[in-house]
């Protein structure tokens, strides 16, 4: 913002300068390019203030608020508007997104989607979706999707929920972008490896990676879902290089499959 205020007051300057050098025409042209040059900053500026003042939580005419899609019965019909957080993955013309609001999150379970539409949804992107509530061994999901792209733009921030590991107050985060702050790395099996390929060590390098982290003396298991960060990634590296006994901080989302179980997308060793 501040940057967007100097840029309108160097051309405003501009502008008076050359007014004051007489009226010649090559004079002329340069004013209206100053003159140009104000009013440009001044609508990128205006578009950052309403991006910056948008409601996310606001809803349309017929769409639910947050507090209605959890109140809404498993296979009854529903209409959100969320905004991409991440988009996991896309095969056979479905997609699969982690979206929320300021107060919920949303997961899309494979909603019918060409290719060219799954790269357009970016985070951030406000869309308008209508499916049936489902759940799966814990997981609640939207299936069985329709989406529109609205006008409007909201990342989240990572809440911090480590105090909640191990209340059912964790559901209430269910979806969201959350962080787990100060974990200590524990042994993921009987070997004592810092982390494993499956569930249960029978895969390898691009499968999804599983690994146990400690708070308060409790240990949980944790995931980073290949289809959403893979080999390549600094997270899924990340995992692969450190230690039993390591201090970290994590952030993902916080998937469900018969209790908690974060998909992990972002580790800072300490």
């Amino acid at each position: 913002m501040k940057k967007q205020v100097l840029s309108i007051l160097l051309a405003s300057t501009v502008v008076l300068s050359l007014a004051a050098c007489g009226k010649t025409e090559e004079v002329s042209a340069d004013v209206q390019e100053a003159m140009g040059a104000v009013e440009n900053a001044a609508a990128e500026e205006s578009a950052v203030a309403a991006a910056a003042t948008e409601d996310v939580n606001a809803k349309s005419e017929g769409v639910m608020t947050y507090a209605e899609y959890v109140a809404a019965p498993v296979d009854s019909e529903v209409t959100v508007e969320t905004y991409v957080q991440a988009a996991q993955s896309w095969w056979d013309n479905t997609g699969t997104f982690y979206t929320q609001d300021g107060e919920g999150g949303y997961f899309l379970y494979s909603m019918p989607i060409s290719e060219d539409d799954y790269k357009k949804l970016t985070p951030g992107t406000k869309i308008k979706v209508k499916g049936f509530k489902s759940e799966w061994s814990g997981e609640v999901e939207i299936t069985d999707a329709t989406y529109e792209i609205e006008d409007g733009n909201y990342v989240a921030e990572a809440v911090d929920v480590t105090d909640k590991l191990g209340t059912d107050g964790l559901a209430d985060y269910m979806n969201r972008l959350v962080s787990f702050k100060g974990m200590t790395v524990e042994a993921a099996n009987d070997a004592g490896d810092a982390y494993m390929y499956n569930w249960d060590g029978s895969g390898s390098q691009g499968d999804d990676l599983y690994f146990n982290v400690s708070s308060n003396g409790n240990t949980y298991t944790f995931c980073v879902e290949s289809y959403l960060c893979g080999a390549d990634t600094d997270v899924y590296k990340t995992i692969e290089g450190w230690k039993v006994g390591d201090t970290v901080d994590l952030e993902g989302f916080l998937y469900w499959y018969e209790g908690a179980q974060p998909h992990i997308t972002s580790v800072t060793v300490k």
